[in-house]
């Protein structure tokens, strides 16, 4: 009889277990569909005050300029090859490209926008961010082989140039800042480290190893806890480390595709954006551990989004084909009365 009493209450604690995995703090607004936006999404960028969002396509080599109130296409910026990172400087009026197949960042201007200058980069030119105060973007490039060397370029977004170019061990895959210290966080996968950058100085301070597990490609700073996110893909692991020295100190199980990650300050979750369809939320508490709270499905290849904390929204790209174009779902973190 008490065999029978466990397995059941065993049962029963798996139903409880899977049914919170299934559930998700995260609700659909709306759905914008893209007619003839085929081929999956990279990095997306808004601009907040013209209410637009901007959508890498590599699948129609372009950026879709997408506008928020009718959530249509109006404005494609062709004639790309890949386009990766994308980034809205609303000071220079400005949308900065990186295109991996071009090898360049290109600067669009204008309205409605056109192409404005290139700066010659190299292979894979990647994700980028901006420092704001010191107007420098931070561009992850190159890394294929040993004549296309890995490095994280440092322009100057004011005067559009080069003003450094720091090699790292492997390509660069995405970076993060902490805009109080003026600390560029960059993930190099292939090496599994962390590598800091001091803003002001321009130069690398840091080497942080991930050693928990393999190909770290999202990041994402959390200013409050002074910590870094890094999802790992092998396997699927949500790592915690201290910004200040790089140690691991907390984990979490996660997909393991991961390709975008966001931190919410506002209500201290982490948003884990995964190409096999799957965005994971995470709560991180006082005492700076990591609780799941759920698991959102949403279509395969749905790998990159954008969380815009003044919104409380999370805007996710639904790659599109020939018989189903693309979509972008915009999904709200806290009530289903959020603004859109």
């Amino acid at each position: 009889m008490k065999r029978i009493i466990v397995f059941f209450v065993v049962m029963l604690l798996s139903v409880v277990s899977i049914e919170a995995r299934s559930s998700t703090p995260l609700t659909l607004r709306r759905t914008m569909v893209l007619s003839g936006v085929t081929g999956k999404f990279d990095h997306f960028a808004i601009d907040e005050a013209g209410n637009r969002l901007f959508a890498a396509a590599p699948g129609n080599h372009a950026v879709e300029v997408i506008d928020l109130d009718t959530g249509k296409v109006t404005q494609s910026l062709a004639g790309l090859g890949k386009p990766h990172g994308l980034a809205w400087i609303a000071a220079t009026g400005s949308l900065y490209v990186a295109d991996g197949t071009l090898g360049e960042l290109r600067m669009y201007r204008g309205a409605p926008l056109a192409l404005a200058g290139t700066i010659k980069l190299s292979d894979d030119a990647d994700d980028m961010v901006y420092d704001e105060a010191n107007r420098l973007l931070f561009v992850g490039h190159g890394g294929g082989d040993a004549a296309n060397p890995a490095r994280i370029a440092v322009m100057d977004a004011e005067h559009f140039i080069l003003a450094a170019d720091l090699p790292v061990a492997t390509h660069p895959e995405a970076l993060g800042i902490d805009p109080d210290t003026r600390r560029v966080f960059a993930n190099i996968a292939d090496s599994n480290e962390v590598v800091v950058i001091d803003a002001v100085t321009r130069a690398i301070a840091m080497h942080w190893k991930v050693t928990k597990a393999a190909d770290n490609v999202p990041i994402a700073f959390d200013n409050e806890h002074q910590l870094i996110f890094v999802a790992c893909r092998n396997p699927g692991l949500l790592i915690a480390l201290n910004a200040d020295t790089g140690k691991e100190i907390a984990s979490e199980s996660a997909a393991g595709k991961a390709d975008d990650l966001f931190y919410d300050s506002k209500l201290r979750r982490v948003y884990l954006i995964s190409g096999s369809g799957e965005v994971d939320t995470f709560q991180i508490d006082e005492a700076k551990r990591l609780h799941p709270l759920g698991v959102l499905r949403t279509a395969d290849g749905a790998k990159t989004a954008l969380f815009v904390p003044s919104r409380n929204l999370l805007y996710v790209g639904v790659p599109g084909s020939v018989e189903q174009p693309a979509e972008i779902r915009v999904y709200s973190t806290t009530d289903p009365g959020a603004s859109r």
